[in-house]
């Protein structure tokens, strides 16, 4: 029996989404969802301790690329990162119990989602209809017991819902990844043994030069950079402030570098050392 305490996990979407797969993935099945519409409610929950213990939310995917918002909401956030998820993307028709191929004659989910298997969905005569939300679709499709309506959702929907995976991994393009970051409170979080990856944001004095000063510095240390974003500082004119993502091979050595990174950047903000999530 799991005596560990429930974790409330604030995430984007509805009961049954990729996210609430990343929130198990991570915590564990003994997780509740607290479900918010958006990305900006999503860190309004997570930075209130009377709703939320952390937050799982997607940052970036290996096919549409960065979440640029969610970079800004973070960075306006008083969270800190304790974590990371890579979750493969996988697309299944569901349908209610009994439903055969031959008795869809619509098929709803997210437009992305729809996107995502048109290669598939293109053997049928069906109708796809556009919806909000993958997970929703096949909560609705199942409220309703319809006969002739499949949707696309992950696996997790079909479980909860009681729905039957009729055409599993329906998806076109099989190696898609969503990138989740794990969050919790600044004043919560506790330091995360065995951390080998980082995620910071600095500025620079914009002075020719000055980024390449900064990446030689991590290139010295031999750290890896698996990414580094740009974003435009909001009422200057053309000027930058980075994302960068770390990899080390222990927290030593990445203090070390910060503390030589520091006198070369006008602002330097550590969001968090967590353990490398990795593609599985």
């Amino acid at each position: 029996m799991n005596n560990d305490p429930i974790q409330k996990v604030a995430i984007q979407g509805f009961e049954g989404s990729f996210h609430q797969t990343a929130a198990r993935q991570f915590f564990g099945k003994n997780t509740e969802a607290v479900c918010c519409l958006t990305f900006r409610e999503l860190i309004k929950a997570a930075s209130d301790k009377t709703s939320t213990n952390s937050a799982v939310m997607a940052i970036e995917n290996s096919i549409a690329g960065s979440i640029l918002a969610n970079y800004n909401l973070l960075q306006k956030s008083s969270l800190t990162i304790i974590g990371e998820v890579y979750l493969q993307i996988k697309q299944n028709l569901l349908v209610n119990p009994g439903v055969k191929l031959e008795d869809i004659r619509e098929v709803h989910s997210h437009p992305m989602a729809l996107q995502q298997c048109l290669e598939f969905l293109d053997k049928y005569n069906w109708k796809l209809v556009e919806t909000e939300d993958t997970a929703l679709s096949a909560k609705l499709i199942r409220q309703h017991k319809s006969k002739h309506i499949a949707g696309i959702a992950g696996k997790l929907a079909a479980e909860l819902f009681g729905l039957e995976m009729i055409a599993p991994n329906i998806h076109t393009l099989k190696n898609n990844y969503t990138r989740f970051l794990v969050l919790k409170r600044e004043n919560e979080a506790e330091a995360v043994s065995d951390a080998d990856k980082a995620s910071v944001n600095f500025t620079t004095d914009h002075t020719k030069g000055s980024l390449v000063k900064v990446l030689g510095k991590i290139a010295e240390a031999d750290i890896n950079l698996s990414k580094l974003q740009s974003f435009p500082i909001p009422g200057s004119n053309f000027n930058y402030s980075f994302h960068a993502d770390m990899e080390f091979d222990n927290a030593a050595q990445f203090y070390k570098v910060a503390e030589k990174i520091k006198p070369l950047t006008n602002s330097f903000k550590v969001y968090g050392l967590y353990r490398n999530g990795n593609v599985k």
